[in-house]
């Protein structure tokens, strides 16, 4: 069955892309956990169009943001280019190779050129505005299912709300979503893909996300760390890793709150099920 395909995605490849188009334009989507993409082949050209959406703005996806962001790391050789923005619609190139597997994105090469593709990323000045986590939180709780919401909840919520978050030790820009699938062995590289959460933080709070998004062991974090300061990242491994410890309850208060908004926007029950592990680490911090 053929797919349904958006008629100002098909307009913007006819318009800004005409020789593409007129060639013959494939246009496939892309499944991902909070967006809707589109893959667009032409006989010479592949492309990557991302749309921008106000169930995707809830999330803190911002496809200007995106294409800011993009735009000033276009020297860098380790994200995507952009052909083009023409709302609603982000269209980059598309980086050709294999996503990486579980086992290979933590061999020890992986790792060691993880380490030197952060240190060149948080070597890049911030730009534009800077991540207000207070504000993002408070974005997602207005999103939440309210029939999920407890005492022990809204406890939680307000404490955090009341804190102050770190003071950054470093901004800069930051990918804030590396993950194996988002990582591609290409001719050039390993270099990263989805850069739809990219935006200017503390260079910890990418640390904290990287570290509990995928699992890593101590050891495994000590490692990649140290991979990093060598090759020209913050050098102070001990206030760095004091840094990751402070922005990791709110690391953590982030992914349970989004995969919550993720459950109102979905009902897919694959979301409450990962919020579990959190929502019990959390509130047990705060009885």
């Amino acid at each position: 069955m053929p797919f349904k395909i958006n008629s100002s995605l098909r307009s913007l490849v006819e318009k800004h892309l005409p020789a593409d188009y007129s060639a013959g334009c494939v246009f496939t989507p892309v499944e991902g956990l909070s967006s809707e993409s589109w893959r667009i082949e032409s006989p010479t050209h592949r492309y990557l169009a991302r749309l921008e959406s106000a169930e995707k703005q809830l999330l803190g996806i911002d496809r200007r943001r995106e294409n800011r962001l993009l735009r000033h790391l276009s020297s860098t050789g380790i994200a995507p280019q952009v052909l083009r923005w023409a709302y609603p619609w982000l269209v980059v190139s598309w980086v050709d190779g294999e996503t990486l597997s579980q086992a290979l994105f933590f061999s020890a090469e992986q790792q060691r050129q993880l380490a030197a593709l952060l240190a060149r990323l948080h070597g890049v000045a911030p730009q534009g505005e800077v991540l207000d986590i207070r504000r993002r939180l408070g974005r997602y709780w207005q999103a939440i299912d309210r029939r999920r919401l407890t005492p022990a909840w809204l406890r939680v919520h307000q404490r955090m709300m009341k804190r102050s978050p770190p003071k950054a030790l470093k901004t800069a820009v930051t990918h804030m979503d590396i993950h194996p699938e988002n990582g591609v062995v290409s001719p050039q590289g390993t270099r990263l893909i989805d850069w739809e959460y990219a935006v200017s933080a503390d260079i910890a709070l990418e640390f904290a996300a990287l570290f509990r998004g995928n699992g890593y062991s101590p050891s495994q974090q000590s490692q990649l760390l140290l991979d990093y300061a060598r090759c020209g990242g913050y050098p102070d491994l001990v206030r760095l890793e004091a840094q990751i410890r402070l922005w990791q309850p709110w690391l953590d208060y982030l992914m349970l709150m989004w995969f919550e908004v993720r459950w109102q926007q979905t009902a897919d029950a694959r979301y409450t099920l990962w919020a579990q592990p959190l929502r019990q680490q959390l509130f047990s911090e705060f009885q």
